[in-house]
C-alpha cells in the first residue's frame, strides 16, 4: 500500500470516528491528491483550529481560490463549524479531512470532477 493510500485510510478513519461521517472515498481521494505534497509534512498536513492565520489561509487559499466561493462571513462560520465537528480539543486536524468537510458543506464536489 502506498503512503498516500495509507494516509487516505487514516483520514477516512478520522471522518468515521471523530466526525461521525461516512466518507465518500472517491471524493476524499481527490481532495487528498489536491492537497499535494503537504500531506507528507507533519506541520503542513494539519490545520490549527486556534491559529487565526491558519484559518485565514484555509479560507483564502482553499475556499476562495480553490472552490471559487465569494468572501463572506458564511466562510468563517463554515470553518468554525468544521473545526467544532472535528473536535476543538483534537490535536491533529488533518488538512485533507477539513478540506473534505468544507467541500461537502458547500456542495462543491464538482470542483474535483
Amino acid at each position: 500500500m502506498s503512503k498516500r493510500a495509507e494516509l487516505i485510510e487514516k483520514y477516512a478513519g478520522d471522518l468515521k470516528s471523530k466526525c461521525g461521517m461516512t466518507p465518500d472515498m472517491d471524493l476524499l481521494t481527490k481532495v487528498t491528491i489536491g492537497c499535494g505534497p503537504s500531506i507528507y509534512n507533519a506541520d503542513a498536513s494539519t490545520v490549527s483550529g486556534s491559529d487565526q492565520g491558519e484559518l485565514d489561509t484555509v479560507k483564502n487559499n482553499f475556499l476562495i481560490k480553490k472552490l471559487g466561493l465569494a468572501d463572506s462571513s458564511a466562510l468563517d462560520e463554515a470553518i468554525a463549524s468544521v473545526i467544532e465537528t472535528y473536535g476543538k480539543s483534537e490535536r491533529n486536524k488533518y488538512r485533507a479531512v477539513v478540506y473534505y468537510m468544507l467541500t461537502k458543506h458547500f456542495g462543491k464536489e464538482s470542483v474535483y470532477n
